[in-house]
């Protein structure tokens, strides 16, 4: 979505797509001015492992870790004191109340060794009655539409107002390799089991029943009103995952009223342990003492608005993105809510805005998520004498350690690097920078195609402190870490042109054309076909069969393109008009999440070995909700039953 154009700015194509204009434009948001909160206030938050509920049997007799994991509603003290609380929702352990966070507690998982988790929607008062949503929901959109019934479930609404009745969710564990009933399927959200749902309301999603049977039938486990049960087998190589809700048409809001947490995947033949000499550790594991040193550390970074009683700010119409104020749907194309992306103007590491971490002279694992709705982060520190060192993505460790001065991260992808902090003077203090930019994201370098973040607010992004080292760094130096080997995927047998499209709208009273929804499609000569959520299944590979999909972008903005199911390779990336260019160094490893530049075409491979029904979309969230999302089946068309 080019909001370059409303900011004065130029877009000109390319991966160096345009010059923004010298002057920073300052990022609108809620009541709360960002300048007005403290920074390097409060330390960071490491999020403790989730405790398990107990043990589980599974197909083939397998012991699994069972979880029993809620999303409930609370208040957590995001921003620095004096400032108010701010009210949020996130997962914690039913089992145990104290667990409830911003982000959640971290999912530890074991190589071959199954986790099964039952999911429950509590979003509900203490009396049982359902909580209505902390932000405004478009009902125009294609989306789940509870208060539309059975019959018009997961279709476009007519109400222009926001939706005020119970909250849809279904998580899904990005980057995990399951089946598809385990998946998240975005039309498989459930509501809570509150006493005073409409009987007029549907109460799961067009999919749920059909997945609910399909688990019932393989493991013999019923799924309860208000929840879902999920297994991943855990049989991929060790990496950073994570989960979050993906309810059709209302991601965005959900996810950023807070349902996020790490899902850790250690062990077999493809990790290098932590704390032993190789990798620096520990991270913290359930029974940790109180005072526990870790020298392996999820991060998660987010952008947020925020107003002045401390609640979230998320905008309540479209005229906040670019100053249309309608006529909106059903008259016109025009959602009256949803904006095209959305840029928070406060920096929020771990659920603490701008927070401080204290490190001692020595390595240290840092797994980096950008959790962001829309922006593109471009990392750096601002001491010159320290870098990232990449060692792993999404799927993974990468073939060989990537030294970055800089670090481009997308939404959703994550980065597993180790920062060394050793030949730092005690008393260092070093700050994390974002330069990528407060507006969508073209490629390009920071102060040369687009003006960096605004240094005053998003363009920080947390502080380290440097103390004295405490007993030995037995880990080994970044540049000769023995990663593991691992074999390319081959041949392919088929090779798939798809398209990222943009659909735009001129209204005669404005003056501009303006987007109304980004769509994901099929290329038809030198064009692309956009196609809609609703539309036919198009991408159904066989079981088994190994494809390379062309990722044709048509549109003025990068977009991450995220493939359920699959962890693949980054083949190669081609200008419309250029010459082939290899992936970056620090693509060389599994992906699920890839960067498609516009104006190029994207090459990805991967082989489909799960069958079922499946999704792939744009991570830009605000995207996915308005039709830049598209189901796929792998091997025979899924046939939903009642």
């Amino acid at each position: 979505m080019d909001r370059r154009k409303f900011l004065g700015t130029a877009a000109i194509g390319g991966v160096m797509p345009f010059v923004r204009q010298a002057v920073a434009i300052p990022i609108p948001g809620g009541t709360l001015h960002p300048l007005a909160i403290a920074k390097y206030q409060m330390p960071l938050i490491i999020p403790p492992a989730m405790p398990m509920t107990g043990q589980a049997v599974v197909r083939g007799g397998k012991s699994a870790d069972y979880y029993e994991i809620a999303v409930r509603q609370f208040r957590q003290q995001i921003l620095p004191g004096p400032l108010p609380q701010t009210t949020v929702w996130s997962y914690g352990s039913a089992n145990h109340p104290g667990t409830f966070n911003y982000p959640a507690f971290t999912i530890e998982a074991t190589y071959n060794k199954p986790v099964r988790v039952k999911w429950i929607n509590d979003l509900k008062d203490s009396s049982g009655r359902y909580l209505r949503h902390l932000l405004p929901v478009d009902q125009t959109l294609h989306w789940a539409n509870p208060a539309g019934g059975v019959m018009h479930r997961d279709h476009h609404g007519s109400n222009p107002a926001p939706y005020d009745g119970p909250v849809p969710l279904v998580t899904h564990v990005h980057g995990a390799h399951t089946t598809d009933e385990s998946d998240g399927y975005a039309e498989a959200w459930y509501l809570p089991a509150a006493s005073n749902i409409p009987g007029s309301y549907a109460r799961e999603g067009t999919w749920y029943n059909h997945f609910k049977q399909q688990f019932l039938a393989k493991t013999g486990v019923a799924w309860q009103p208000g929840s879902a049960v999920a297994e991943y087998p855990n049989d991929q190589p060790a990496a950073t995952l994570w989960y979050h809700d993906h309810s059709l048409g209302m991601t965005r809001c959900n996810v950023y009223a807070g349902p996020a947490g790490f899902y850790l995947l250690r062990g077999g033949p493809n990790d290098v342990g932590g704390g032993n000499g190789v990798l620096p550790g520990p991270a913290p594991r359930l029974g940790d003492r109180a005072g526990t040193r870790y020298y392996e550390i999820p991060i998660a970074i987010q952008d947020r608005s925020f107003n002045a009683d401390g609640s979230l700010f998320y905008p309540a119409s479209r005229a906040f993105f670019d100053g249309y104020a309608g006529p909106y749907a059903p008259g016109t194309p025009v959602p009256p809510i949803w904006n095209p992306e959305f840029f928070g103007n406060t920096m929020v590491v771990n659920g603490r805005t701008w927070p401080f971490l204290q490190v001692e002279q020595r390595r240290y694992r840092l797994r980096l998520l950008n959790g962001c709705n829309s922006r593109f982060l471009i990392l750096r520190f601002d001491h010159p004498g320290l870098t990232f060192w990449q060692i792993g993505a999404e799927g993974g460790f990468l073939r060989a350690p990537v030294q970055l001065r800089d670090l481009l991260m997308s939404p959703a992808e994550r980065a597993d690097v180790i920062v060394d902090f050793s030949t730092l003077p005690v008393g260092t203090v070093v700050t994390l920078l974002n330069v990528g930019p407060d507006e969508p994201f073209g490629g390009g370098t920071p102060g040369v195609d687009f003006l960096p973040a605004d240094p005053a607010t998003t363009g920080q992004v947390m502080q380290f402190r440097v103390v004295a080292r405490n007993g030995n760094d037995n880990s080994q130096p970044p540049d000769r870490l023995p990663l593991p080997n691992r074999r390319a995927l081959g041949g392919h047998s088929v090779v798939r042109r798809v398209s990222l499209n943009e659909e735009m709208f001129f209204p005669p009273t404005f003056g501009e054309e303006i987007p109304v929804a980004a769509l994901l499609g099929r290329v038809n000569g030198n064009g692309g076909i956009p196609l809609k959520w609703s539309d036919g299944i198009t991408e159904n590979p066989a079981l088994g069969a190994t494809e390379l999909w062309e990722i044709y972008n048509f549109t003025a903005d990068a977009h991450p393109i995220h493939v359920h199911e699959v962890m693949f390779e980054v083949v190669s990336r081609q200008a419309f008009a250029g010459t082939v260019r290899p992936p970056q160094p620090w693509e060389l490893g599994l992906k699920d999440t890839v960067i498609a530049f516009p104006d190029e075409i994207t090459r990805i491979k991967a082989r489909f070995d799960l069958p079922g029904l499946y999704v792939w979309h744009c991570h830009i969230v605000e995207h996915e909700d308005n039709e830049m999302m598209r189901p796929y089946a792998v091997g025979p068309m899924p046939v939903r039953r009642a």
